[in-house]
């Protein structure tokens, strides 16, 4: 509703989001500070102490979200996306060293699996992320006084992979949402929370065919849901009907937004089957193999790989405009 209305809408939306992110942040802090509490890491836990650490907690988390927007301000890329990378990247270093520390001559075959697999899932998220549907768009000529406007082709690019690792991130959300209630649960009532931490960790966590189905179906499912909210065929067949353009053998108006309708279902089929696979290959390949699967799993590569291209494309399209400007 806000995104309607403009660049004002899309202020008071992510407003209105900040202002979200304090309370989740501040009740996901005091949920962990008792689980962790629970386990004996936390020792301070009277009223006092447990206020400071849940302000300390919210304050870093707006923190990460400030520096995010700074870094989407910038044009740098999704800032946020940016910072889970320097997460992700960070700990390659002491996986690297686990990986050098536990090598023996017997594991020499699983490593170069794990590698091979690696550089192959890489290539097919690139392949994906670059991937697009290349529709045509043609524009009619228009005469003004003694100039002719129009007349010229294009194609508008519908890409396989729109939603990105945004289906993935939700999907995790919900799939650690069980786990959270039971934190909240334990602050109230040690004996509900354990019965439903042991119960999550029973039937979903500690089962692999239920865990990496409900991951599948969660991710296919937000994949679709993203799309239907970021891409509206009605919206882009009036822009191009007033702007003079038409998809050739389509006619302008309904028939082009049901045309693209069909067109970007296809293409999310194909999208969300490929999310939902990397995000349970690591489950796939511990259950055929019956071996660890690397830390970092295939939504790890998804995200790192998808922010090194967008961040590449951003600074490259930056670069350009700068080289244009040098010119005035």
């Amino acid at each position: 509703m806000y995104y309607e209305e403009g660049t004002q809408g899309r202020a008071k939306f992510n407003r209105y989001s900040r202002y979200l992110t304090v309370p989740l942040a501040a009740l996901q802090g005091f949920g962990f500070l008792k689980l962790l509490a629970g386990q004996g890491v936390v020792t301070h836990t009277d009223p006092f102490s447990m206020f400071i650490s849940v302000v300390t907690i919210t304050a870093g988390a707006m923190i990460l979200v400030w520096l995010g927007e700074i870094i989407t301000e910038q044009k740098f890329g999704n800032g946020i996306s940016i910072l889970i990378f320097g997460g992700i990247v960070s700990g390659l270093p002491a996986l690297i060293l686990r990986a050098y520390s536990s090598y023996t001559p017997d594991l020499l075959p699983a490593y170069i699996a794990f590698g091979l697999l690696g550089m192959l899932v890489v290539a097919l998220i690139v392949i994906v992320n670059e991937g697009e549907r290349k529709v045509p768009v043609s524009y009619a000529k228009r005469i003004r006084g003694n100039k002719v406007y129009g007349g010229a082709s294009s194609y508008l690019p519908l890409r396989v992979n729109q939603a990105g690792v945004i289906p993935i991130i939700f999907a995790i959300s919900i799939l650690l949402f069980p786990q959270f209630i039971g934190q909240i649960a334990a602050a109230f009532s040690k004996n509900i929370g354990e019965i439903i931490t042991s119960w999550v960790n029973l039937y979903i966590v500690g089962n692999q065919l239920v865990y990496g189905s409900l991951y599948f179906i969660l991710v296919f499912m937000f994949t679709y849901f993203y799309i239907s909210v970021t891409f509206d065929p009605n919206e882009i067949s009036k822009n191009l009907q007033r702007s003079g353009g038409f998809i050739p053998g389509i006619r302008p108006g309904d028939p082009t937004s049901r045309f693209l309708k069909s067109i970007i279902s296809r293409i999310t089929l194909f999208g969300a089957s490929f999310l939902g696979l990397i995000a349970v290959l690591p489950i796939i390949v511990q259950y055929l193999t019956n071996t660890p699967a690397l830390t970092i799993g295939g939504t790890a590569l998804l995200i790192v790989v998808s922010v090194a291209l967008e961040t590449a494309k951003q600074i490259d399209s930056q670069l350009t405009v700068r080289e244009y400007d040098s010119f005035r």
